[in-house]
Formats: C-alpha cells, structure tokens, sequence
C-alpha cells in the first residue's frame, strides 16, 4: 500500500473532514522558503535569434529545417543585472528589473533528414514592481523561472535560427525563514505495495523512523 492506496489510517496525507482542530498535537518550527509576492507574465514574441553550439550530431548537412525550441531539460535560467528600486511614495514596494538568460534547445532536421539538436539560449529584460520586505538578518532573494517554447522559426545561416515563441517568466521575493505552525505530528508510513518480502534488519526493527523528545517536561535548571 500507499499513503493513498487500501490506506485509512488517520496519520496521513490527504483530503480533511470533519473539524480540521482534530488531532493538532504540537507546534513545530520548520525552516522553509517564504513567498513574499510573486507574479507571471506572459509574451509572444518575434524574430527571436538563437545562435547555436554544440550540434548533435556533429557537422549536420545543411540547410537546417527548424523543427522546434523549448528549455534544455535540466538547465535553469539565470538572473544577472538584478536591480531592487524602492519606491519613495511606497517603501515597502519597489521596482524589480533584471536581465534573465534561459538555456534552449533547438530540433532540427538537416539536409539529409536526419534528426538533430543544438545549445543555444535567450536573454530576457523584465521591469516589475513588487512588494520587497523591509532589510533584516534573514536575507530577501528574487527568484526567476522562464520558460520557453516555439514551434515556428527558421534556419537564417550557419549556428543561427530565428523564431517566433512563448516566453513566460515567474518572478518570485524569498527569504529562507523559520515558520512555526500546527501539526498532527508524524505520518503513518505503510509498507510498500510492491516490496518484496524480507526479514526484519536486526538493530533496526526497532527503531522509530522518525525522531522524538518530549523537551517540555526536561528543561535543564541552569
């Protein structure tokens, strides 16, 4: 089984019903990624020039037929030129502007019919205003995703497409943070629905997964 599969226990993830107060044990300090604002815009623009490198295969028979571009897969856009202009009238906002360069990769078929694909990559100017937190010890970051996708262009000469795509950029204010909220406290993990059958670990079989202590009721008289 699963959290989700022939599972009714209480202690897991999932849809709430009834009165959602039911079962909150503790408070529990996490350390996450706060969102202060965010916002996605969107854009259809032309004449895209991707300069390529790094054809695979290698020395492809030209002309090229530009086939599509999208985000190299596991490649992420980088934010450069990042500047943060407080607004005097309102200090707590403040006009974001930074350059965001996204990787992509181009498909192609060249002269022969062969399939093929190319490194190349787009630069991106965005001016935006947003809520920015005061300074404080717990640093405030501006974060970027693009995403880029074209299904029209053309092969213009040798290492260079030009095209007409989608770009939509995400642009997020973060800090790092400890947040303290409500918990029921530690799931109930099932066994695996495929796990094979074997013998307990012996030293293991014991052991809680997960951590506990009851400090509450042992503070130390310093």
């Amino acid at each position: 089984m699963s959290f989700y599969i022939n599972n009714s226990n209480p202690n897991r993830p999932g849809p709430l019903s009834g009165n959602a107060m039911n079962g909150i044990c503790e408070k529990i300090l996490i350390e996450t990624t706060k969102v202060f604002d965010a916002c996605v815009c969107s854009t259809t623009e032309t004449g895209i020039i991707l300069t390529s490198t790094d054809f695979e295969p290698a020395n492809p028979a030209l002309p090229l037929t530009y086939i599509s571009a999208d985000n190299t897969i596991g490649e992420n856009a980088t934010i450069s030129d990042l500047v943060i202009d407080r607004l005097e009238t309102c200090p707590n906002y403040a006009n974001v502007s930074f350059t965001l360069t996204i990787p992509v990769t181009v498909t192609y078929r060249d002269a022969n019919g062969n399939l093929g694909s190319a490194l190349s990559s787009i630069t991106v100017a965005k001016s935006v205003i947003l809520f920015v937190p005061q300074p404080s010890l717990a640093p405030v970051n501006i974060t970027a995703q693009g995403v880029f996708s074209s299904r029209i262009g053309t092969f213009t000469a040798p290492n260079i497409f030009t095209a007409t795509g989608c770009i939509q950029v995400i642009i997020k204010v973060v800090s790092v943070v400890d947040v303290l909220v409500p918990s029921y406290g530690y799931p109930t993990l099932p066994p695996c629905q495929t796990a094979p059958q074997q013998s307990a670990c012996p030293g293991l079989s014991d052991l809680p997964i997960y951590p506990t202590a009851s400090a509450v009721n042992n503070i130390p008289n310093l």
